[in-house]
């Protein structure tokens, strides 16, 4: 039985989720809009500002859960929006804006320049972290992924870039015994 699915949704106030025949929801709210496309096996209903999934089949319980996350996530998106922190570990790595252009130098011969999509913001406090915020989690998660495969996480002296809280585990390296 999925738990995640069982539990129930409390939409705050001023966040509207409508439904269309396509089984299209729209969640609109403070922060903006999020639509998608949800899976007609489940059925969302709605009870004031409550809402609720069932499942007509047992063999439909992986997909009861994530709808139910997705929408939840929808919510907390244009309520509070999600953001992920991304620490530059190196000498001489550092990064900075321009524009809507993130220009990352992290030792390679050239500079790595990444255009932000739509729904996705930058910021660079410091030479040495980014900061990016947006309403929908999966273009945040991406995005950030995305920076972080330009130079991952190394394991011998820790340079690369990484979350803030990612936990990186050391080697010892080839004189260590």
């Amino acid at each position: 039985m999925s738990r995640i699915g069982l539990k129930v949704i409390e939409v705050p106030a001023g966040v509207t989720v409508t439904k269309d025949s396509e089984n299209n929801i729209t969640v609109k709210g403070p922060k903006g809009e999020l639509t998608r496309h949800f899976n007609p096996i489940i059925e969302m209903h709605e009870e004031g500002n409550l809402i609720n999934f069932t499942r007509s089949k047992d063999s439909d319980r992986a997909m009861h859960g994530t709808m139910r996350a997705n929408l939840n996530n929808m919510i907390l998106g244009v309520t509070e929006g999600f953001s992920k922190t991304l620490d530059l570990i190196g000498v001489g790595y550092r990064t900075q804006l321009k524009g809507k252009t993130l220009v990352l130098n992290v030792g390679y011969s050239h500079p790595v320049e990444m255009e932000a999509p739509e729904g996705v913001n930058i910021e660079v406090p410091a030479n040495t972290k980014i900061i990016i915020s947006g309403i929908s989690k999966q273009q945040v998660g991406q995005f950030a992924a995305i920076i972080r495969d330009v130079r991952p996480p190394e394991p011998y002296k820790g340079k690369g870039i990484r979350y803030t809280d990612e936990i990186v585990r050391r080697k010892e390296g080839k004189t260590g015994k």
